[in-house]
């Protein structure tokens, strides 16, 4: 397998670390923006729903194409290329009224984003020595949350100051970023390389019997925790009869316990990621869930969802580490996508199943279920994971090739 064979470029690691939290807070911000535009609009839930299933439903979808572009073209090709079109896209966004026009823009943006999300996932262990691939997954992870953290409240705040173009203006600057970082890394994945070892690596999913179950057991957790994100707006608001103030603490406290996570979980020593040891944190996460339906006043939610979240930013840590030490260097792209698509098509799923379900069923009762479902997938995966080797050899060759410049 191919990881850096000198010493870690960490320049390279801080530029993809904050190109992340730029863009992650640009997309945050302009689906929060954007959700806001249409309901001002008295559009109703039809075109909220809409909106949320043209992000969410293109990286499903596109989950091995978007492997093979990221396996096969220069990545310094892809970023810069998507992040251009990205960052047009949110310029027509700006000016934009018309629901059906906002939503296919929106699913454009996502399908940019299921191409560079493999893309930069698959850079990532070029870029460092394998001993530093957790802290280097971890900084990436955590620059992720705090854009997760920041965007909902900047995007209030900017709406309410200057209304809806500001925000998406500066999504599209946000774009722009991945472009710049893009033209700036001195390590890019070589599209002759990867090609040229695709048809003798030619690599699925399926070939590894424990990626594909903790493919599935991650799958399952993110359907239930996609319903609750559903489900807690009534469970806070009706069943605990919390403010909307506590309400935004309470949904805040998941990011920032993902945040806490992230910088921890990046301090584990890679010999000791293991798939039971990310079966352990993500049942973690579960836990969390399961017990939040005994409480009785929303303030309890608060540790709870630290110590849930700080388990989510635990698990895709290890996430990142475990797929890069199983996956040949030249299907990296492929497996990172792989696993990308089962992820959110069972976060898909989740959202549309919690509406309907949220009208039959009390809140409480329906907390409880996600957790224990997600804690079930969890136990079963357990045992089947053990049948297999911790770390089986992953034979590669180098995908990367670091420039004597940044340009």
């Amino acid at each position: 397998m191919s990881f850096a064979s000198a010493e870690s470029r960490w320049s390279d690691v801080y530029l993809v670390a904050g190109t992340r939290a730029v863009s992650v807070c640009g997309d945050f911000l302009a689906a929060t923006t954007l959700t806001l535009v249409l309901h001002d609009a008295g559009y109703g839930g039809s075109a909220v729903s809409g909106l949320m299933l043209a992000a969410t439903l293109p990286p499903a979808l596109l989950g091995p194409i978007a492997g093979r572009i990221a396996d096969r073209v220069d990545s310094r090709t892809v970023l810069v290329t998507t992040g251009l079109v990205q960052a047009g896209v949110c310029l027509l966004l700006a000016y934009a009224r018309e629901p059906v026009l906002i939503i296919a823009l929106v699913a454009v943006l996502a399908c940019g984003l299921a191409v560079t999300q493999p893309t930069q996932a698959a850079l990532v262990p070029e870029l460092v020595r394998r001993e530093d691939l957790a802290k280097a997954s971890g900084l990436t992870q955590t620059a992720g949350a705090i854009g997760m953290l920041l965007a909902p409240a900047l995007a209030g705040l900017l709406v309410g100051q200057a209304g809806a173009r500001l925000p998406l203006l500066l999504d599209a600057a946000s774009y722009l970023a991945v472009v710049v970082a893009g033209l700036a890394l001195h390590t890019r994945r070589r599209p002759g390389v990867a090609a040229e070892a695709a048809p003798a690596f030619p690599w699925r999913l399926r070939d590894d019997p424990s990626l594909t179950l903790m493919a599935g057991m991650l799958a399952a957790v993110v359907l239930g925790i996609n319903a609750v994100n559903v489900v807690e707006v009534f469970f806070i608001r009706d069943t605990l009869a919390a403010s909307t103030t506590m309400f935004g603490v309470v949904a805040a406290s998941w990011t920032a316990g993902m945040l806490i996570g992230g910088v921890v979980f990046s301090r584990v020593p890679d010999r000791r990621i293991t798939m039971p040891l990310l079966l352990a944190v993500t049942a973690a996460s579960c836990v969390v869930l399961l017990g939040s339906a005994a409480v009785g006043s929303a303030a309890w939610l608060i540790p709870l969802w630290l110590v849930g979240g700080a388990g989510n930013g635990g698990t895709n840590v290890f996430l990142m580490v475990l797929v890069a030490g199983r996956t040949p260097a030249a299907a990296r792209g492929r497996a990172y996508a792989a696993v990308g698509a089962a992820v959110q098509g069972a976060g898909l799923l989740g959202l549309l199943a919690a509406g309907p379900l949220v009208q039959r069923f009390e809140p409480r009762w329906l907390m409880a279920a996600s957790g224990a479902a997600g804690l079930l997938a969890v136990v079963t995966c357990m045992p089947l994971v053990r049948r297999e080797s911790s770390s089986p050899p992953a034979v590669g060759e180098p995908a990367a090739v670091r420039d004597s410049v940044g340009a």
